[in-house]
């Protein structure tokens, strides 16, 4: 039953984990290398990784989308889809994707001479299932190394954590002044019974030893 309990329990956490890991925002320092745009089918599952149509689109299950292609410091690859998010889910609000693909074409750069920029994004980037990050916003910084501070995620983070401390704190209140003395005389009822049957088979066992004799 423990082995069925921590199984459950670690897999709502890695859920949640991942889930985090996928909506909260994220930055690269990156070197934008092109950008193009392309028609994605978005039928199958697959298609939650996408930013939702708008309300005149909704039947379509094929789109054009713009991308960005970009390389890390370390020279791994990396493309971002450029989608709006509108009143959607996650909330970002994004309703500036043309701006966007502007800025990115103005930041294409050679590798002789690069021009770093921080992409803040959200998602995750899969060859196997097709699935790019969505970029929200870019941001010239000095170099590979000059990694804006991610205050909205640790902000968030921070206050998921006080929730989650201040709900397990009440909870263990409860449980020691409401529920833990329920089954304390729950428990002692059943010893009281315990000993009552013991007393009982006791004096049964008398009753038959009487009898033999």
């Amino acid at each position: 039953m423990a082995y069925i309990k921590w199984g459950f329990l670690i897999a709502v956490w890695t859920v949640f984990a991942a889930f985090l890991h996928y909506t909260l925002p994220q930055y690269d320092v990156v070197r934008i290398v092109n950008t193009y745009e392309e028609r994605q089918e978005l039928g199958g599952w697959t298609k939650i990784f996408w930013s939702t149509p708008d309300s005149q689109t909704q039947a379509l299950i094929n789109r054009d989308v713009q991308f960005i292609q970009a390389f890390r410091a370390n020279g791994d690859a990396i493309v971002y889809r450029n989608e709006d998010t509108g009143w959607n889910w996650p909330p970002y609000f994004k309703f500036d994707t043309a701006n966007l693909y502007t800025e990115a074409n103005d930041a294409v750069s050679t590798k002789d001479d690069p021009e770093w920029v921080a992409v803040l994004h959200y998602g995750w980037r899969n060859e196997f299932l097709s699935v790019f990050p969505n970029a929200i916003s870019i941001t010239p910084v000095s170099g590979p190394d000059d990694t804006p501070l991610n205050w909205v995620s640790y902000a968030i983070l921070t206050l998921l954590a006080a929730v989650f401390w201040a709900i397990y704190v009440r909870w263990r209140r409860f449980r020691r002044n409401r529920i833990d003395p329920v089954l304390e005389d729950v428990e002692d009822g059943l010893y009281a019974a315990g000993d009552a049957i013991s007393e009982r088979r006791g004096r049964l066992r008398r009753w038959l030893g009487s009898w033999k004799s």
